[in-house]
C-alpha cells in the first residue's frame, strides 16, 4: 500500500509517500509538477503497473520501495529557506535517512608506515533512525528533479547504488537558457502562475503528443491551477544559479541512466547523447515520440527502461 508521510524540515512541512517494499528507489518530479507525476507508474499497492499490456516483466511487483516525494514549493510540500539545488537535495537526503538509515563522518589517522593512504575523514554507515540496515537507494531524476539529483550525487555519493537523468542535463544553463528563463520569471510575475502554466505545460510536449493526448495535457494543467508564483520563480531562479555538474558523471563509479526524448527542447537529445559518455557505465535511451515528458507520452517504453534498470541494480 502507500503511505502518506510527513518530514518536519527546519520547521517546515515536507510530503512524500513511501510504496512496496525492498531496495529503495526514489523518483523525483520535475517543474510544475509534484510526485504525483509518478503515479501512473505504480498501481495502490505501490507496485509498478503491470496491468497495462506494455508491461513484460511478472516479476517486478513487490520488489522496490518507492519513495516519490513533492520537493519544497510543490505539491503538499512547504518552501524551504534555500531553494537552490544544494537546498533541495539536503531536504532528499533527511528523506532517505528517515526510511533507510543515516551516515556520521568520523576521523580517521593514516598509519604513514603501512603504505596505505587514507582520507582524514570518511564516512561510515551508522544506524537507521527507525532501526533497520543501511541501503543505499537509486535516485531518479526528472527534469528539474535531475538536477537536484546531480547536486545530491555531488555531496552524498556514498548513498546512491544508481542514479538516473530522465529528460535532464549536468550542463549549467546557457546564456540563451538564462534569458529565456528570465523572461519566464517576468511572465509569472506579469501574468501569475496559472496563466504562466497554461502557455507552459504544453510545450513540454512533442507536436504529435499535443493532438494525441490533449486531454491528459489539459489535466496536467488543471493539477497546476494552484501552483505559487513565489515557488515558480524559486526554481527558475534556483536552475540559472545551478554550475556544472558534468565531473559528478565521470566521478560517480555506479550505473547511470539517461533518457532521452528526440523533440525534447528543454534537455536536447544531443547534450544528453554528450554525457552518457562520461561515466564508467552509462544505459542510454531514446523515446522516439516524446518531448519532455516521457512517462507520459510513451509510458509503456519508459516503464520498460526504468523496469531493466532497476533490475540490473538489485
Amino acid at each position: 500500500m502507500t503511505t502518506e508521510k510527513t518530514l518536519d524540515f527546519q520547521k517546515r512541512k515536507i510530503s512524500y509517500r513511501v510504496a512496496g517494499e525492498g531496495p529503495v528507489v526514489v523518483l523525483l518530479h520535475g517543474l510544475p509538477f509534484d510526485g504525483n507525476l509518478w503515479r501512473s507508474y505504480l498501481t495502490a499497492k505501490g507496485e509498478i503497473n503491470t496491468q497495462a499490456s506494455h508491461f513484460k516483466d511478472s516479476s517486478w511487483p513487490g520488489k522496490f520501495k518507492f519513495i516519490t516525494p513533492d520537493l519544497p514549493g510543490s505539491g503538499a510540500s512547504e518552501m524551504i529557506d534555500d531553494m537552490s539545488m544544494e537546498g533541495m537535495a539536503e531536504v532528499i537526503k533527511n528523506i532517505i535517512d528517515m526510511e533507510i538509515g543515516s551516515t556520521e563522518a568520523i576521523p580517521i589517522k593514516a598509519d604513514i608506515n603501512s603504505g596505505m593512504s587514507f582520507s582524514s575523514e570518511v564516512r561510515v554507515v551508522g544506524p537507521s533512525p527507525n532501526g533497520g540496515s543501511w541501503k543505499r537507494a537509486a535516485l531518479i531524476g526528472h527534469s528539474m528533479g535531475g538536477y537536484v539529483s546531480l547536486a545530491f550525487a555531488e555531496k552524498y555519493p556514498e548513498y546512491l547504488k544508481g542514479l538516473g537523468l530522465f529528460h535532464s542535463t549536468a550542463y549549467p544553463d546557457s546564456e540563451e537558457r538564462k534569458t529565456i528563463r528570465k523572461k519566464a520569471i517576468e511572465s509569472i510575475k506579469d501574468r501569475g502562475a496559472g496563466q504562466f502554466l497554461k502557455t507552459m505545460i504544453p510545450n513540454l510536449f512533442s507536436p504529435d503528443s499535443r493532438h494525441k493526448i490533449a486531454d491528459s495535457i489539459e489535466q496536467l494543467i488543471e493539477q497546476t491551477n494552484n501552483f505559487s508564483a513565489e515557488a515558480l520563480v524559486s526554481y527558475y531562479e534556483a536552475m540559472m544559479r545551478r554550475p556544472d555538474r558534468t565531473s559528478v558523471l565521470t566521478n560517480l563509479k555506479i550505473p547511470m541512466l539517461f533518457i532521452a526524448g528526440k523533440y525534447d527542447n528543454a534537455a536536447p537529445l544531443n547534450d544528453v547523447l554528450k554525457l552518457c559518455h562520461l561515466p564508467e557505465i552509462s544505459y542510454f535511451h531514446t523515446l522516439s515520440e516524446s518531448g519532455h515528458m516521457g512517462m507520459i507520452e510513451e509510458g509503456g517504453k519508459s516503464n520498460n527502461i526504468l523496469n531493466d534498470y532497476l533490475i540490473n541494480l538489485s
